[in-house]
């Protein structure tokens, strides 16, 4: 996941929710989240933790251009925040 360093401090306190989307958008490469996360400055590359997600019965969904969703991911899930 792609961001920028001012987001951080809500993603550490809550996860990554979805704010004005429906879902929660979920890069498929580092390239891909360092070029969504350049757009507000600096980017910041979150990996998230899908498959242990997964496990425990979150539910994915893979959008037309290939952007992963998700309901939310709790800050547990997230590494590098």
């Amino acid at each position: 996941h792609g961001t920028h360093a001012g987001a951080l401090p809500a993603i550490r306190a809550g996860g990554l929710r979805p704010m004005n989307r429906h879902h929660v958008h979920l890069s498929p490469d580092p390239d891909t989240a360092r070029h969504v996360g350049a757009r507000r400055g600096p980017p910041i590359i979150l990996t998230i933790r899908a498959g242990e997600m997964h496990d425990a019965g979150y539910l994915f969904f893979v959008s037309e251009n290939g952007v992963w969703l998700v309901d939310r991911v709790l800050p547990a899930y997230v590494d590098g925040a």
